[in-house]
């Protein structure tokens, strides 16, 4: 054998080794969408054969949104299909617009959904997708990060006081995973809002359980706007260095609304755009963007992980 050839093969050999070394490990770089609050009733006087008005119904255009740009992964922040979840509705409305892209899609349930009761119209919809129907939480990696799909409908669930099933099994989840750097939680109600249901510390026990395992970014919706939050403590205390920073993002579609008294430690509010927050999710980091569908409002930012 030849040196030239010897040198290839050693190559080859080191090439093949790294490879192999490299299976299975996270992609170093994911990148997400996330809004909640979607489609209209088919049966709504402005849902226009699933293209809308102009200032409601704008589930196709904000999954427009979506088909421009392959995301790893699609996250729903609630009230997916309006008015009351049922299954047909989602067949002939959700499925038209958002649906399209059910394959990447990781759910999480609003009261619009369980207005059916049991949600089952959301359950059958997004079938193991969605978790346990009789839980409607779960959790998943996604790159080097850490995802908690929480279901914010209390009573449909056991409760979300400190000592409640899905608490407790937050707790579990958050602990057995201490080795993850990086961690994003999503559910539909907020816990911090300044739109027209505002702040509700029901969800105070989500909070503590996050915040004491250092969990670095939370997605609701509920409240139809677009609002991000500083880094704060469960209490709303501005906490740059071990603060959650929340986003809501009610804005996927249904319609919009004002904003009634701004919260402590809001940055940025918008309620005239509908459209998507885009997050990509690095090892140590991430970045956002909230892109326009309808209107011309957007918000661009980076954060580190905890």
């Amino acid at each position: 054998m030849t040196r030239v050839v010897l040198i290839a093969a050693l190559v080859a050999v080191v090439a093949g080794l790294a490879a192999a070394a490299g299976e299975g490990r996270a992609p170093t770089k994911v990148t997400i969408a996330a809004a909640g609050d979607i489609a209209c009733d088919p049966a709504s006087s402005s849902y226009n054969g699933g293209a809308g008005s102009e200032l409601e119904c704008r589930q196709l255009a904000t999954s427009n949104l979506l088909a421009a740009r392959r995301y790893t992964a699609v996250l729903t922040l609630g009230d997916n299909q309006y008015e009351n979840g049922e299954h047909a509705n989602f067949v002939e409305s959700y499925s038209r617009s958002w649906g399209r892209f059910r394959a990447v899609t990781r759910p999480s349930a609003g009261n619009h959904d369980y207005e059916t009761p049991g949600a089952t119209g959301y359950y059958r919809y997004f079938g193991a997708a969605a978790g346990n129907p009789n839980r409607g939480y779960y959790s998943f990696e996604l790159g080097s990060w850490h995802l908690i799909a929480l279901n914010s409908n209390c009573a449909a669930v056991g409760g979300c006081g400190t000592w409640s099933p899905q608490v407790r099994w937050l707790r579990a989840d958050l602990k057995s995973h201490r080795g993850v750097r990086c961690t994003l939680a999503y559910w539909h109600h907020p816990r911090f809002s300044s739109g027209e249901h505002g702040s509700d510390p029901m969800y105070l026990p989500f909070w503590r359980a996050l915040f004491n395992e250092r969990a670095d970014v939370v997605l609701v919706g509920h409240d139809h706007d677009y609002e991000r939050f500083a880094p704060q403590t469960p209490s709303g205390l501005r906490d740059p260095t071990r603060g959650i920073r929340e986003f809501v993002v009610g804005t996927g579609g249904k319609l919009l609304r004002g904003f009634q008294t701004t919260q402590p430690n809001s940055e940025v509010r918008d309620s005239e755009t509908f459209g998507i927050l885009a997050l990509t999710l690095l090892p140590k980091r991430y970045g956002w963007r909230f892109i326009p569908a309808v209107g011309s409002f957007t918000d661009v930012g980076s954060g580190v992980c905890h």
